[in-house]
This record gives structure tokens, sequence and C-alpha cells, in this order.
């Protein structure tokens, strides 16, 4: 009896290992697929909460799924709830985008600029148009020697009505990013307005394109670096925030 008793239990959590091992064989696969390797490295202790804003900025028209995007109904959420966990410490947030919808960039930008929580931004390819703001709205920012960012003002696409209060629309929706970043950044409004509507640089429109070290000379990103310099800054602000609460 106590042998049948035995097998019994053995073919009883057989299945449940069989099941095991068939969902890590799936969350693998779905691994491979999707990242391009078996296992997903998670940092130990994971105090620091990585936020990458890629592609285009999709706000509230639907972009063609061939377009690589960052939704802001995504990020929204994820911010609040980063704010809120006791369990992390710091945001940084990586930025490699073309710009986007104007209204979906700038509120990303307000939420993440009134956290409480130390924010470093780190600039990789280009943080051009509304990444501009982005890219200025954390504690501290970096950019890559190679990266680039595009100054320029904003337009719209499809039909617009010409007349002075279409005008008057633009410019204050250029008000609103422009004082944005001038706060955020140690740039002048009369450089940045320079570099918005500079005529010499590009050929089908106006503005201004930057590349690392210009962005720091300029005054709009605080230092040249990579994911090292970009880590070790937050740590350093989480220590410091950490010591003010004793």
């Amino acid at each position: 009896m106590e042998m049948q008793n035995t097998n019994n239990e053995n073919q009883n959590n057989q299945p449940d290992k069989d099941r095991g091992i068939k969902g890590q064989t799936a969350g693998a696969a779905a691994n491979i697929k999707e990242l391009g390797t078996p296992e997903v490295p998670v940092a130990k202790p994971n105090n620091i909460h990585c936020l990458t804003i890629i592609g285009q900025i999709e706000g509230h028209m639907v972009l063609p799924p061939q377009n690589k995007t960052t939704k802001y109904e995504h990020v929204l959420p994820q911010l609040a709830a980063i704010e809120q966990s006791e369990d992390i410490d710091g945001l940084l947030l990586i930025l490699n985008t073309v710009g986007g919808d104007v209204e979906a960039g700038l509120a990303i930008a307000e939420m993440i600029s009134t956290m409480s929580k130390p924010s470093v931004s780190l600039v990789l390819g280009g943080g051009h148009s509304i990444g501009v703001p982005l890219s200025v709205s954390t504690d501290y920012s970096f950019i890559a020697k190679t990266a680039t960012m595009t100054i320029h003002p904003i337009r719209m696409s499809g039909l617009v009505v010409g007349g002075p209060q279409t005008y008057e629309y633009f410019n204050k929706m250029q008000e609103r990013i422009s004082n944005f970043i001038t706060e955020h950044a140690d740039i002048t409004k009369e450089r940045l307005n320079e570099l918005l509507y500079n005529t010499g640089e590009l050929a089908n429109d106006v503005g201004t394109v930057l590349i690392g070290e210009e962005a720091v000379t300029n005054g709009l990103i605080k230092e040249v670096g990579g994911l090292r310099e970009a880590l070790d800054k937050l740590k350093e602000l989480i220590k410091a925030k950490k010591g003010e609460g004793n």
C-alpha cells in the first residue's frame, strides 16, 4: 500500500513539473522573440526605474503600424506608479525620439518635472522637436557625443486656416514649449529663439541641429556622457535625497 501511495504522489506531482518546465520554455521563447535573449537581466537592488521614449511620441491620433511609437497613455500611468512606489528611488529616462505630438510630449515632460524622486535623462541617437522639453524635464541631463537635437518651431500637418487666429494659436503653443525649456535648462530665451528660427542650416525648414557638445555649450543639456555617467549621477542624487530625509 505504501508503494502504491508513493507512486500516486509521483504521478500527481509530474504534471506540475511538466507545467513548470513548459512555462519556463514558453517564457524563454517569448523573450527570444521580443528581446533576442532567453533571459531578461534584472537589477538588484532594483531601486532605479529605466523609462525609454523612442521613435515618435503618439498622442491623440493613432499613427500607422509601421511607425515605431511611444504611446503617452502608456507612459503617464508608469510615471504615477513610479512616484508612488516605495521600492523605486530614482528615474532614468532614455531618449531616442524624432518628436511627435506636442500636447502628449509636453504632458509627459510636465509630469516628469513635477516628480519628487530624483531623475536623470540620457539622449542617445536623437532628442528632436518635442524631445527637447523631455530631455530637460529631469533633474540632470546627459547627451551622447554622437547624439543630435533638432530645435525648430512647431508645425501642424493637414488643413490650416490662414488667418490671425491661426498665427496666435501657433504662437501660444510655441510659447508654452519655449517657456518650459528655458525654465528647466540653462539656455536664455533669446538664444533659444535664435536656434528656433535659424534659416541658414536646414534646407527645407527653419531651425538648428545640435550635436553632442553643442547642446551642452548652448545650455540645453548639462553634460556629455553615456550610461555609466548617467547612472552614477542618478545614484548621487538618490544618496543626497536620502540624506535630506535623515
